[in-house]
Parts: structure tokens; sequence; C-alpha cells
């Protein structure tokens, strides 16, 4: 589903330390196409799109596309393994269009410890860094869904998209329980906050100089088949809050649906 919303959130300011650890497999991806909308705060409707996710062999890859009204275009493309834990392949992020002030270009190659990041109309960056096999870029909503309800908290490493790559730590902390209904009986999903720690000198000057990127939120329902619920928060550093959440398929010009949502 949603797989990598904070990868644009995450500032250069600093290396933070390494020592994240990587997710067991717990729930194994499958194949599946499923409808997403984002929304504004105030619940108008930006963009639509789609996450389809396929598998071959261990290997799993998910596109989600959102196409906004403006024009703009917000696409990534995550292809990963599901062995004993999930290892990150590569990452492919698009952001253009009038909704995103920088545009921007960005793929992770993790093998290959290469990171090339192309923004606006500019030559791309390529960085070669010892990216750790525990790298969560396009992950985020996978990992969700795999988390120990008995865990405090959780922490992944990211590498920031920006022309000078670094390594960051998100810290995935539970908010407890929130109810959200789909038409019928309610139900539950688990709450969490993710958080970007931004160490040493430069993370305690960070929100000082509005350097440090905002928290964000995700919604998750667990159970035998857990499923993404709600995403809130930015897509770019600097970006307005928005909503993403799940859409439910209408047939057009059909008279039973008009009927039924009445």
């Amino acid at each position: 589903m949603v797989v990598g919303l904070v990868f644009g959130l995450v500032s250069a300011l600093t290396q933070a330390p390494l020592g994240a650890e990587s997710v067991s497999v717990r729930c194994k991806e499958g194949t599946s196409h499923g409808f997403v909308v984002l929304r504004s705060v105030d619940g108008k409707i930006l963009a639509s799109g789609d996450s389809i996710q396929t598998i071959k062999g261990d290997r799993v890859t998910n596109q989600l596309t959102l196409h906004f009204k403006d024009g703009s275009l917000h696409e990534e493309t995550t292809e990963f393994s599901q062995g004993a834990v999930f290892q990150l392949v590569s990452d492919h992020l698009r952001e253009e269009g009038p909704s995103f002030p920088q545009p921007i270009d960005a793929h992770i190659d993790v093998a290959n410890g290469l990171v090339s990041v192309r923004e606006k109309e500019g030559e791309p960056h390529e960085s070669h860094l010892q990216l750790p096999e525990d790298l969560a870029n396009g992950l985020l909503i996978t990992i969700l869904k795999n988390l120990p309800e008995a865990d405090p908290h959780t922490t992944v490493e990211l590498v920031t998209t920006t022309s000078k790559p670094r390594i960051v730590k998100f810290t995935i902390r539970p908010q407890g329980a929130a109810q959200f209904s789909a038409g019928g009986p309610a139900h539950e999903a688990r709450h969490f906050v993710g958080h970007t720690d931004i160490g040493g000198l430069a993370g305690a000057v960070a929100p000082l100089i509005g350097k440090q990127p905002p928290d964000v939120n995700f919604w998750v329902m667990g159970g035998k088949a857990p499923a993404f619920v709600r995403f809130l928060g930015p897509l770019y550093e600097g970006g307005p809050v928005w909503s993403i959440e799940l859409a439910a398929p209408k047939l057009v010009g059909d008279a039973s649906a008009k009927v039924a949502e009445r």
C-alpha cells in the first residue's frame, strides 16, 4: 500500500548514528491492486490513484501512483525481498507538477550503494554510500503491518533524497487504537506516529531554525491480514499536511449504486 511517504521528508542536516534493526517477516506480502485518494485537511480530494503490487519469487514490487487534479504526479516504485526479514532492493521516487515546488527524481540501489537524485531540470547527483541492509525507504507501511503489538517503539533507517544524501533514523511509536468504519460495523486500527531523529548539534538546533521534519501519522489494521488504513502528513519537506486513504471503486453510470448511496 502506501509505502514511501516519508522518503522526501527527512532533512540532510546530519548523519545519525546507525543501529536500527531489520523487521522480521510476520505476514508476507502478496499480489494486490488497491485504489487510494489524497485529501486536504478540510476533506477536499486533490488526487487519486492506485497501488499495484506484484510478486516474483521472494521479490515484491510495489508501485504507488497519485494523479493530482492540477496535473501533478507522485509516483514511487519499491522493490524488496521478504525472506526472514524485509530488505530493500531499490526505490524510485518521482514528484513533479504544481503541487510540488521542488520536483524530484530519486533512485536508490542498495546492492551498489548508489543514490541518484535529480532536482528540477538539472543533472542527477550520484552518491555512493554504505547503505545498511535494513534501509526502510519505501517500506514503512509494510514494516508497520509486521510490528508486534508489544513493541514500545521501533527504529529504522532512511536515506535522504537530497543532492547530498545522508542516513537518518526514523522512530515509530504506537499511539494506541482508533476506530474506523468501512460502511458497516466499526473496526479497530493501530495508530503510529513517526519521528525523524536528527542527532548531534544539528538535532538540537533543528527545531529552532525550522528544519526539524514534522511527525507523521499512520493507521494500520491488525489481525490475520493487516491492512493500510490512513496516512496523515506532508509528502515533501515544508509541504502541507495531506491525508491518504483507501478508496472504494464506483461504477460510472450505475443506477443501483446511486440508489445505494441514498
